[in-house]
């Protein structure tokens, strides 16, 4: 068992956030969320509290605080998993006994259908960048070419190196979440975009005198890596008022993608691998979607299909 100030529950998190970084090398976001959820834990019951004093009781105040702060169910179910990982961590060291944590019930969360475009609207989202001429028309393009067709996170995107695609360019290694590798696939509409995108980075650099060192695919236009947040603003660019005035997010294009695999009959593993699930159930809720999706066809167009 550690000494007093190791227990004190500010030194703890920091020592767990340390822990999540260099031994289970978590990405900076999941450590932000983690030190995020655990700063609430320390607000409510303050840095110095023992972590061996807190009781469930402690743990269940914390989460009616948070509610009470009208914060969303996912925002409390996400306290809620980053203490129960904390406190198995703690258990798992020996600096508590008894992990109270275990006690604590994630709350129901409503069901939200994810956003996802149709046929058109995907179609009339990628000639938007040719059509509006607003940002870096060839870049443009490409990213939403190859986010649909790939299904990819948007931190995957950014993340993607000009190494990394194999096969013509048909193909790439990406790494997701938990560091784990896995295969995405880019067909014939993705490909001809990141040609013509990589010729005219190559064209303008050139041009323009700047030495194009940076391996990752998509840059900004001084040549830097284009980060998740820049993918996310020439979206907005593209689907606010300049362009189909239907704002899309970068992760609408990804439920896109796996809403277009299952209504038309690919396996739902295959595209839980595709997608990088760990669990079978996150896959799962797009058979929802095409299911509700083909009800909604049926009693539209069926003759009996209002009764």
């Amino acid at each position: 068992m550690a000494d007093n100030v190791e227990k004190m529950l500010y030194s703890l998190v920091d020592e767990f956030l340390v822990y999540l970084e260099s031994v289970r090398g978590l990405s900076a976001n999941s450590i932000r969320t983690y030190r995020n959820d655990l700063n609430h834990l320390m607000e409510q019951l303050g840095r110095e509290k023992s972590v061996a004093e807190i009781t469930v009781a402690d743990l269940r105040n914390c989460i009616a605080w948070l509610s009470a702060r009208k914060l969303s169910s996912a925002s409390v179910n996400s306290f809620i998993a980053a203490v129960r990982t904390f406190f198995a961590y703690c258990r798992k060291f020996g600096y508590i006994e008894t992990n109270v944590a275990l006690e604590l019930k994630t709350i129901k969360m409503p069901q939200h259908m994810p956003r996802f475009l149709t046929a058109p609207e995907v179609d009339e989202l990628c000639r938007q960048p040719v059509v509006n001429e607003l940002l870096w028309q060839k870049r443009d393009a490409a990213i939403f070419e190859m986010l649909y067709s790939s299904g990819c996170r948007v931190s995957e995107i950014v993340s993607l190196k000009i190494h990394d695609l194999q096969n013509g360019n048909s193909s790439a290694i990406i790494t997701g979440k938990g560091n784990k590798d896995r295969r995405v696939y880019f067909e014939e509409d993705a490909r001809n975009a990141l040609a013509l995108y990589l010729e005219d980075r190559k064209d303008r650099f050139h041009r323009e005198g700047i030495e194009d060192r940076t391996p990752e695919v998509f840059v900004n236009q001084s040549g830097g890596a284009l980060t998740a947040g820049g993918v996310r603003y020439i979206l907005s660019r593209y689907t606010g008022s300049e362009g189909t005035k239907h704002h899309v997010s970068p992760h609408a294009l990804r439920h896109t993608f796996a809403t277009s695999m299952l209504s038309k009959g690919a396996d739902v593993r295959v595209v839980q691998e595709m997608l990088g699930h760990a669990s079978i159930s996150t896959t799962q809720r797009y058979t929802h979607i095409t299911t509700d999706r083909l009800i909604d066809i049926y009693n539209r167009a069926h003759p009996h299909g209002k009764k």
